[in-house]
């Protein structure tokens, strides 16, 4: 009676290799970033790469130089998410149009809530979102349904009522 073979899994080679490779991959991370939290995450997903890598067929003999090429990947592949992010945040900064509110005043929680609950329900929806949830305008304006454009003018429009019910009920 033959006796299944079991293969030995080659992540085990890469467990083998872990205690000695770390450090060498953290530093290599560390030196290029410059930031220890990204570090950390770089060398945890290089890890995690190298896990699925070196299982799959024709992959190659797991060394601490094919780690560092692991890490240099993933080191590139952060870089090219940071930098999408960062266009991405120019692209929402440049659509949003500086506007500067002159309102100071101290706000009464309990008075502000009774004073939003008066308004219509379109201007309640508008100033909960923006406010109240921190949500930019193009996002309260994909809730409401609206173009950014209309509900910039809808926000307008309701913080002028707010204010004007706010400061009616004041005096």
């Amino acid at each position: 009676m033959n006796e299944p073979r079991v293969h030995r899994d080659p992540a085990f080679a890469l467990l083998e290799l872990y205690d000695a490779a770390l450090p060498e991959v953290y530093g290599y991370l560390l030196a290029r970033c410059g930031n220890r939290v990204v570090a950390e995450e770089l060398t945890s997903e290089t890890f995690l790469g190298a896990v699925r890598a070196c299982r799959s067929a024709g992959a190659a003999p797991v060394s601490v130089p094919w780690l560092i090429g692991v890490a240099r990947h993933k080191l590139a592949d952060h870089w090219r998410r940071r930098a999408r992010e960062e266009r991405g945040l120019r692209l929402v900064h440049d659509v949003q149009p500086e506007t500067v509110d002159p309102w100071d005043a101290e706000l009464d929680v309990l008075r502000a809530r009774e004073v939003l609950g008066s308004l219509g329900a379109h201007h309640q929806a508008a100033l909960s979102l923006r406010y109240l949830d921190g949500l930019p305008v193009p996002e309260v304006a994909e809730h409401l349904g609206r173009t950014v454009h209309a509900t910039e003018a809808l926000l307008v429009r309701a913080r002028s009522a707010f204010r004007r019910a706010y400061e009616e009920g004041e005096s």
